[in-house]
């Protein structure tokens, strides 16, 4: 049975994100999914943090017949600005990580009675000898737990510009973990352009894979027979919609305006803001529907609602290296779709979307989207969302690793 031990960043049953869509995937592998730390001082911030700070003394939960998903032990603050915190961390949380492994079968004798080996990368000493299983990583700050949990192959499937997040971050400590994780790796997997340049620097295995979408599910949406979410049904068309996490690198703005210059658009938010986002110019409009989070299962019913669905990054060093799930998701669906030129990513797809500057351009941009009678349009959007569906993006992973002998 081949196994993966994978360090994530992602919570398994918030929405899915690439983690659990990468992940539910491998069902030949049995797979060890640790969901991310939370700090001591994250209750201070957001109570519902409290309820985590016990949860690795739980069992391990079976979410899946080859996944069992652990809530990993709470960490101390700021270790992405001191390099010495994490490597604090990092050593609390390998063990935990080794412990697991063992009671799963995921290291053999040798490494159970202390005889570790170690093999060379380059320069850098790494273990890779007690165990088979794959290390697959998520974030940078997991470079220093790598020497502590043997593993036969290791992976880093870098999905944002880490340093670019608001909080306690130090971008010179973020970015020296990550060339520092990237050289140590076997593959490097990167879901936009710049990250790929970036990261194509340091290692010597790096491929570009974009983020994809739940084609089967989303392309539903398409001719929809269902009953529409209530919360659209009710509302003036036409209904331009936004789905996923409110960011801080979403222009309200750019909305808050729209929605002044045309009272007679709803313009609707499916998500739930996040901290550092500022959504308090759009609340108490009229015409602007803050709907909060959905189950991911309930989505197609709000979106099959949509007149158009909109994609509305604020420009800046975040936001141009996103691999954003709604586009994709959008795609599947047909339905027109305005967005910014933010990220960069989304000007592939210039021949089926509607692209805005910003301010009048992008009420004339989804004017065109409303009174779009191009069915050529619609095919397009969706055969690109085809193309971009998980099963393909995650059949391409597995035959890059199949070429290192990774996951055979």
């Amino acid at each position: 049975m081949k196994r993966i031990v994978c360090l994530s960043t992602t919570n398994w049953k918030s929405n899915p994100t690439r983690k659990q869509q990468v992940m539910s995937r491998m069902t030949d592998a049995e797979i060890l999914y640790f969901e991310p730390p939370v700090t001591f001082l994250a209750p201070l911030k957001d109570k519902s943090a409290s309820n985590r700070i016990s949860m690795y003394r739980e069992e391990g939960e079976r979410v899946a017949e080859n996944i069992t998903v652990y809530a990993m032990p709470p960490v101390l603050p700021l270790y992405n600005k001191y390099r010495a915190v994490n490597r604090i961390n990092q050593k609390r949380l390998s063990s935990y990580v080794r412990e697991k492994m063992k009671k799963h079968g995921f290291i053999d004798s040798a490494q159970k009675h202390g005889s570790d080996s170690v093999q060379k990368h380059g320069s850098d000493a790494v273990l890779k000898h007690g165990s088979d299983a794959v290390l697959w990583i998520y974030h940078p700050s997991s470079v220093d737990i790598v020497r502590k949990v043997p593993h036969s192959a290791l992976v880093y499937d870098c999905v944002d510009r880490h340093w670019a997040y608001p909080g306690l971050i130090k971008r010179e400590v973020v970015e020296g973990m990550e060339a520092e994780l990237a050289k140590l790796c076997d593959v490097v997997f990167s879901t936009a352009k710049g990250l790929h340049e970036t990261l194509s620097a340091v290692s010597s295995d790096c491929h570009l894979i974009p983020n994809g979408a739940n084609y089967e599910m989303f392309s539903a949406a398409h001719g929809y027979s269902g009953e529409i979410a209530e919360e659209i049904a009710g509302l003036k068309r036409p209904v331009l919609g936004f789905v996923g996490a409110l960011q801080e690198c979403i222009d309200y703005t750019l909305v808050r305006e729209a929605a002044g210059r045309n009272p007679g658009w709803s313009f609707v938010f499916i998500g739930a803001p996040l901290p550092g986002a500022d959504i308090s110019g759009l609340e108490g409009l009229p015409n602007v529907h803050l709907l909060g989070a959905k189950p991911h299962s309930e989505l197609v019913r709000y979106v099959a609602g949509f007149d158009v669905c909109l994609n509305l990054f604020r420009a800046g060093e975040l936001a141009a290296d996103v691999s954003p799930l709604k586009f994709f998701e959008y795609l599947c669906t047909g339905k027109p779709v305005v967005s910014t030129p933010q990220p960069l990513q989304v000007n592939d797809y210039r021949d089926a979307v509607y692209i805005a500057s910003g301010g009048g351009d992008f009420d004339e941009m989804c004017r065109r989207a409303l009174s779009e009678q191009d069915d050529t349009l619609i095919r397009k959007r969706m055969e690109y969302g085809r193309e971009c569906s998980w099963d393909s993006r995650v059949a391409l992973m597995r035959s890059i690793l199949a070429e290192k002998n990774i996951l055979v």
